[in-house]
């Protein structure tokens, strides 16, 4: 135990609180091997230690029809900062309006055409050809029968699918299905008979204002049965009405004069199919 207690004291001795540190720091030298630029290592300015009273002199000078914005060169031609061309002057909550690009003519609503023009209804134009439908025999103007008006059409179709509907006969799919057939044969049969030609869009715009009689007919078998002898005249006659009006219309509208019959007999066949979806 003495032995060990000699050795502390040994060692309290030697380190205390004056000797623990040195008092000249340039007491810590370094060996030849690891020197670091001898006195010197440490005294260059660290890293940071920038002025920033003074803007650098490169950045007071400004390009040939440039901007200095304080340090930063707006270069000419150059939209960046600003497309006005000069600085700003408003604050950062409130910046200078900005020119619009899209000012013109077509931001006026008052001069834009009616909704249902645009859609391509025309009540003018389907009064007429209704008109020209239930006289077959009036001379129609050919400059509606050009427009492909399918809202007159599809109003038909509609009217015609609910008075069958009414009869207890749902007969919706057979009436687009069948119409669809027959408006593509008699498209083709016309481009084949004609000089001029004719679009799909006038095809079925035609076929449909005039299955306005068979609508008629449809109403009309909601009241009685047309299964008798009276019920086939009528649809005979509505048939031949339809198909007249119909072959009227189509020769008007592609000047084929003397053809009317032609064109008449495949309008009364496909028309006489309608007919038979009415009665039976």
């Amino acid at each position: 135990m003495s032995g060990h207690r000699h050795k502390e004291d040994a060692y309290a001795e030697n380190y205390n609180w004056d000797n623990q540190f040195p008092s000249n720091p340039a007491s810590y030298m370094y060996s030849s091997e690891y020197d670091m630029g001898g006195s010197e290592f440490g005294t260059e300015p660290q890293f940071g230690s920038f002025d920033y009273s003074s803007t650098s002199p490169s950045l007071q000078t400004t390009i040939s029809g440039g901007i200095n914005m304080g340090g930063y060169i707006q270069p000419p031609n150059s939209n960046y900062v600003n497309p006005t061309g000069g600085p700003y002057s408003g604050s950062i909550l409130t910046p200078n309006p900005m020119p619009s690009p899209y000012v013109g003519s077509g931001d006026n609503f008052e001069d834009e055409p009616p909704l249902l023009e645009e859609l391509g209804i025309n009540f003018d134009h389907i009064m007429q050809k209704t008109l020209a439908v239930l006289n077959p025999i009036k001379e129609p103007e050919a400059s509606i029968l050009q427009e492909t008006d399918l809202a007159g059409p599809l109003v038909f179709c509609m009217a015609f699918g609910i008075f069958l509907l009414l009869t207890g006969k749902v007969h919706f799919g057979y009436i687009y299905g069948i119409g669809v057939l027959g408006c593509l044969a008699m498209y083709a049969l016309l481009n084949m008979m004609s000089m001029s030609g004719i679009s799909v869009g006038c095809t079925v715009s035609v076929l449909g204002y005039c299955l306005l009689p068979m609508v008629i007919l449809s109403g009309v078998s909601i009241i009685f049965s047309l299964k008798g002898v009276l019920g086939t005249v009528m649809a005979i006659l509505v048939v031949l009405w339809c198909a007249l009006s119909a072959s009227k219309l189509f020769v008007t509208a592609l000047v084929m004069d003397h053809q009317q019959p032609l064109v008449a007999y495949p309008c009364a066949l496909l028309y006489g199919v309608f007919a038979l979806l009415t009665i039976f």
